[in-house]
């Protein structure tokens, strides 16, 4: 954003200092990356990256992601130097407890950082997401002569990232939306943990990239300040005229400047060592003590002035579009903030009374999908997809435009068909939710979230509000079998902390999860919440619709409540989704007996587990004997009905044949749960 004029030699230079002696005193870390990658930061954060340390969050703010998250030194360098709250105290306690420096960046924890990354290759998909939201709030907020969103997307990568699965599935989707504000530079280093890669990795990285269809730059020499930045000019021209996301393909050294590791796994991931770092001073002609700066090198860096003056040009612009455009202004500012409208939580419990006096009995799915049409017309930050199976996961509605791009770019929409790239569209979808302006949420088979499954664990972490639609929950989906049925993984989902898990029984509980879902907090930039996701977990087969009082109804959001009471009850049927009827028939086979016994819904167990102890003894009396009944793993259950309390479940995998035919020759039945009851009795 600046010329650079101040001894440009030493400022990438600077960026290696505290890299090398940060880790060294933390005794852990990777030096190799930072100090590898320090001209490409230098040509990226001093000449062309438009944000302003003193507002980290501004909306229109260029994003950068540091997707090889280990070289996290390297961007705590970068914030320190360029003015933003970082101070070098932080820089001293690296990887140490409370610190806003740990060990990957964690967005939240330090200001100016967009994402947490470390598991390699979901920061790339994070850019992704972030470049397709930039795309569609400007197709969406943009007026001819105001361009309220315009800003760039930059990611470094390494070797690593584009060895993870994932990068092929978030790379291929960009260069078929033409995400030409995306610019991606990679750190060529050919080293890696193991060694040299060329033994492992020998791919063309370039002729893949153009197969996506991107843009793609060499720089012969990744520490040439001045070619980096040319190829970062050259980047930013080309992609947007030609729609296309660019790729720069940067040669560096690991390493660069230590004497004798340079270019050598050895540095990779660990200290440098005493001796060495002082040959590495002498070899870059630094003779400062350890986190010292030269006050002439902060000036160098510093984007504080720069930064100021690009924000409040765009603030002029935004002031302008407030006038001519006051409804959009109001609305976009609403979104980037994360908040739901003002008459959200009437027009919730409107939608949620409407959908019980219908007394449907149709699958959870379409319920969802009900769910869904009411609330895109709430909420149009809501941004849908699926995984190539939109008509069975039904995450679109009636007359929704899907995204698609032409030669100018993104053409808006609000259905997202991210092919079968499940890992991809999860990790995609928390860097939409990261950027800001949408809530979005996705569909695939809930077999299938192991794909997703570490992208899912990461927007808990970094508690992002996106929502997963996972369908075809249990053996009910029937025909296809044990590949695509469901045993482990509703209780494996409910193992991810701040995963909130919903497996409802109607429609009722099923609208109930989703004004749960877009309910919670919104987390962004610094601005995190007690927020999260929210895994929904459908049935493809048809569920019986329950009737509820009005007490009954409010009691659904508690995830856990008597949905059917008797009188005097000597047990509790706890149940989930499809297995509720089941409960409810067990209940009445009971009764015919005499034995009164009330029935549980517990559509989520975690959501049961934050209510106070008052109201969880209410439905579960100390001493009232317990049995559970879900077509998946026992294991969790014990934790509700207890050790001496019966589960009725499936501990092996499924079978191909219907589903009715299933749930008796895996004894799901309500007179399987009839006899357990009897039994504890």
């Amino acid at each position: 954003m600046n010329s650079n004029t101040v001894v440009p030699v030493k400022l990438a230079d600077a960026i290696r200092a505290l890299a090398m002696d940060a880790v060294q005193q933390a005794n852990s870390g990777h030096p190799g990356a930072p100090m590898g990658m320090a001209e490409m930061a230098q040509a990226l954060f001093t000449r062309h990256l438009r944000h302003n340390p003193a507002d980290p969050a501004w909306a229109n703010r260029d994003r950068f992601v540091l997707s090889n998250g280990h070289g996290s030194m390297l961007i705590y360098a970068l914030l320190h130097l360029t003015g933003y709250d970082l101070p070098m105290d932080e820089l001293r306690k690296f990887r140490q407890l409370h610190s806003k420096t740990p060990g990957h960046p964690e967005v939240g924890v330090t200001p100016g950082i967009e994402t947490t990354t470390g598991p390699l290759g979901q920061g790339l998909a994070n850019a992704v997401g972030m470049a397709l939201a930039e795309a569609l709030l400007a197709a969406e907020f943009n007026r001819p002569e105001h361009k309220l969103v315009d800003h760039h997307t930059y990611a470094f990568v390494g070797d690593g990232c584009l060895m993870e699965g994932i990068s092929h599935e978030v790379c291929s989707l960009a260069g078929t939306l033409r995400l030409g504000k995306l610019v991606v530079l990679y750190d060529d280093n050919g080293i890696s943990i193991d060694g040299k890669v060329e033994h492992w990795f020998a791919d063309d990285t370039a002729k893949r990239f153009d197969a996506y269809g991107w843009n793609v730059l060499r720089v012969a020499d990744g520490h040439e300040v001045a070619a980096v930045d040319q190829a970062i000019k050259q980047a930013r021209l080309t992609g947007v005229a030609q729609a296309r996301p660019t790729l720069i393909i940067c040669r560096t050294v690991i390493g660069k400047g230590a004497p004798t590791v340079a270019g050598t796994d050895k540095v990779h991931g660990s200290p440098l060592g005493a001796d060495e770092i002082a040959r590495t001073r002498t070899a870059i002609n630094w003779p400062h003590e350890p986190f010292e700066i030269p006050e002439a090198v902060y000036q160098g860096w510093d984007q504080r002035v720069a930064g100021a003056q690009v924000q409040a040009t765009w603030q002029k612009r935004f002031d302008a579009y407030s006038i001519q455009f006051p409804d959009e202004a109001r609305e976009f500012t609403r979104r980037m903030r994360g908040e739901l409208p003002a008459d959200f939580a009437n027009a919730a419990q409107a939608l949620l009374n409407a959908t019980h006096d219908k007394a449907e009995t149709v699958a959870s799915r379409k319920a969802s999908q009900q769910a869904i049409t009411a609330l895109v017309e709430l909420l149009p930050e809501m941004l849908g997809g699926s995984a190539d199976l939109t008509g069975s996961n039904f995450t679109d509605w009636k007359g929704v435009v899907p995204v698609r791009a032409g030669a100018a770019g993104v053409k808006f929409g609000r259905h997202i068909n991210y092919g079968v790239r499940e890992f991809g569209m999860a990790a995609i979808m928390n860097g939409m939710a990261l950027h800001g302006g949408y809530l979005p949420f996705g569909g695939t088979f809930l077999t299938f979230s192991d794909y997703s499954r570490n992208a899912l664990r990461m927007a808990a972490l970094m508690k992002q509000r996106v929502v997963h639609v996972f369908t075809h929950d249990s053996i009910g989906l029937g025909e296809d079998g044990p590949t695509h049925q469901s045993i482990e993984h509703a209780s494996s989902l409910r193992l991810i902390p701040n995963l909130s898990v919903w497996r409802p029984c109607d429609t009722v509980e099923t609208t109930a999860a989703w004004l749960a879902a877009v309910s919670r907090p919104s987390s962004i930039g610094m601005d995190v919440h007690a927020g999260g996701p929210t895994a929904l977990l459908l049935s493809r087969q048809n569920l019986p619709f329950v009737a509820r009082s009005a007490e009954t109804l409010k009691q659904v959001a508690r995830g856990g409540y008597v949905l059917q009471e008797a009188p005097d009850a000597k047990a509790a049927i706890i149940a989930t989704g499809s297995e509720v009827a089941i409960a409810i028939d067990a209940q009445k086979l009971l009764a015919a007996e005499g034995i009164a016994v009330r029935v549980v819904s517990m559509p989520s167990t975690d959501v049961f587990d934050q209510q106070d102890a008052a109201w969880r003894a209410s439905v579960l009396p100390k001493g009232m004997p317990r049995v559970a009944v879900e077509a998946g793993v026992t294991g969790l259950w014990h934790k509700y009905v207890g050790l001496d309390g019966a589960v009725i479940g499936i501990d092996t995998y499924g079978e191909s044949a219907p589903a009715g035919v299933l749930f008796k020759h895996f004894d799901l039945t309500a007179e399987k749960v009839a006899q357990a009851v009897k039994n504890l009795l």
